[in-house]
């Protein structure tokens, strides 16, 4: 934690990026298994990096639409976070299956919502936590844009009894507007303190450390 914000460091690639975020006070360390991101690590490459990652943060595998033997072989690599991505029509046995394999408190569910779409509430009882990412019909999440914070307020609000992650283009340059505007407590930092995909700059994290510790959010 820093200050009183959670914070996850998603896309990561290089033990070097994950223990810095560890030192700054990380509590989630994010690693993208879906092979159409430019962040992809596949479980043979997460098996390696895993042998030299610090410990203290949680550890989250990051998906989109798994097919039940893709979540199995990920529940098998024993991260201790789920954050599956889908379309927000995704049948919902599909993401009741996800639910039970992964169990509801160790799932997070991200569901694509383009504009004017409804949260989907029948997803509700089937996670603890709820990821909202910047809508962009060409793929999910990663796209470096923000999306709609006060919308993320009203959502919050609405569930109280389920943790909300923000996530969307976020930097050091925005953390604390996003922080105040949307009043999320658990923050989620991918290509805004990047160098390039997948590749960590320890000058950015920092200074989104400092900016939260500055703005004592």
């Amino acid at each position: 934690m820093i200050g009183s914000t959670r914070l996850k460091f998603c896309g990561l690639t290089r033990a070097e990026d994950a223990r810095l975020a560890t030192e700054l006070g990380a509590d989630f360390l994010g690693f993208i298994l879906h092979p159409k991101s430019p962040r992809f690590l596949s479980l043979e490459a997460y098996a390696q990096l895993r042998m030299v990652l610090p410990s203290g943060p949680a550890r989250v595998a990051v998906m989109v639409e798994p097919s039940v033997d893709e979540l199995v072989a990920a529940v098998a690599a024993g991260f201790d976070f789920y954050q599956l991505h889908a379309r927000a029509d995704t049948e919902l046995a599909l993401v009741a299956g996800w639910s039970s394999l992964a169990g509801a408190a160790r799932l997070w569910l991200a569901p694509k919502l383009p504009p004017g779409v409804a949260f989907p509430q029948e997803w509700m009882p089937l996670a603890d936590t709820f990821l909202v990412d910047t809508y962009h019909a060409e793929g999910f999440g990663g796209s470096g844009r923000t999306g709609d914070w006060s919308g993320f307020a009203r959502l919050a609000a609405a569930h109280p009894d389920k943790t909300w992650v923000l996530a969307g283009g976020l930097s050091p340059e925005n953390i604390a507007a996003a922080r105040t505007e949307s009043g999320a407590s658990v923050l989620d930092v991918n290509s805004g303190v990047e160098s390039a995909p997948g590749i960590k700059s320890s000058e950015k994290i920092r200074e989104l450390a400092a900016v939260l510790l500055r703005s004592k959010l």
